[in-house]
């Protein structure tokens, strides 16, 4: 493989990690909207919205570069993919731009306008968690027609908000105390099974929607070294209550909740990336056929080479600047 021919290999590369850091990042402030009416109290609601608050615009961040990265590194399959997706996509933007309102609104509201931020709070979460679950099964599909293919896209769409409340749930473990990490224990246990159920229906209808994958995984001796993606992934998911019990997540180890989500998180994107690979749309573009021009990538890469580590290294310094226990959220 050649420079010019490495370059859209590597623009593939760095959407499907700027994706996965957003779906991690931004998964888990949504997930705590989603948790935010089953909040004992509005204190709690407070300190949940706290744990969130420095960090849930810069997710975003993640989401911009990846749509930018297919924007301007495959615009193709950026016209097929939007063109497919075009309500959903509205749907997950009027979500995100409900939830930002919210967010700032609740925190100058009266305490007789509050409960109303709240519910909006809530509602922008489980929308855009939705739409990008829809997004996800349609895209998976290669944007297929007939009802197998809408079933898979619905059945994603409910997994993954499920998905984002076990996110959200775990990040409480970690960032939270007292009566308030409790109760995000019982969110997380309650969470886990929906997410156990979920994931194992999509392993068995992917490749029943898909033949691409379906010869892609089942293939010798492909199966065999894919099977310790599987095996991890059942590992760190029957992990996942032990560490929720026992007083495990009361002291230092508060971080292995999330971590272990994350790592599924992680292993599931390894699977898809083999799933789809080298299609940027599956089917019809790979992502040589999808690429700009080859003069255009080598000008592409020069500005990833900037930007992407500038917003890794944003990310990094502000979990480290706003790591630690949650205090309630003031502005001055």
């Amino acid at each position: 493989m050649t420079a010019d021919t490495a370059l859209p290999v590597i623009f593939y590369v760095l959407m499907g990690l700027s994706m996965l850091v957003y779906v991690v990042l931004d998964g888990f402030d949504l997930g705590v909207g989603m948790l935010l009416p089953g909040a004992p109290s509005d204190t709690d609601r407070d300190l949940m919205v706290s744990a969130i608050g420095p960090f849930w615009d810069a997710n975003e961040t993640w989401l911009v570069l990846g749509v930018g990265i297919l924007l301007i590194a495959f615009p193709k399959a950026h016209g097929v993919v939007l063109g497919a997706l075009y309500l959903p996509v509205t749907l997950m933007l009027f979500g995100l731009v409900l939830r930002g309102v919210a967010f700032d609104f609740r925190v100058k509201a009266r305490d007789e306008h509050k409960p109303l931020w709240n519910r909006l709070f809530f509602t922008g979460s489980l929308v855009a968690s939705l739409a990008q679950g829809w997004m996800l099964g349609r895209y998976v599909t290669g944007f297929a027609p007939g009802a197998a293919a809408q079933g898979f896209a619905a059945l994603i769409a409910l997994a993954l908000p499920a998905a984002y409340v076990l996110l959200g749930a775990t990040w409480l473990v970690l960032r939270t105390e007292g009566a308030l990490q409790t109760q995000a224990e019982q969110w997380a246990r309650r969470a886990w099974t929906p997410v156990v159920v979920g994931m194992l229906a999509i392993s068995l209808a992917t490749p029943w929607v898909s033949s691409f994958v379906r010869d892609k995984w089942f293939a010798m001796p492909d199966f065999l070294a894919l099977l310790p993606i599987p095996v991890a992934t059942a590992i760190a998911l029957g992990t996942i209550p032990v560490s929720l019990t026992h007083g495990i997540a009361k002291g230092r180890f508060a971080w292995v909740p999330f971590a272990l989500t994350a790592l599924v998180c992680l292993l599931g994107f390894f699977g898809l990336a083999f799933s789809l690979y080298p299609y940027v749309v599956m089917g019809r573009l790979d992502l040589w056929q999808a690429a700009s021009a080859t003069e255009s990538l080598w000008v592409i890469l020069i500005g990833c080479a900037v930007s992407v580590p500038a917003i890794a290294a944003y990310t990094v310094f502000a979990y480290r600047v706003f790591g630690g226990k949650v205090r309630a959220l003031t502005y001055g």
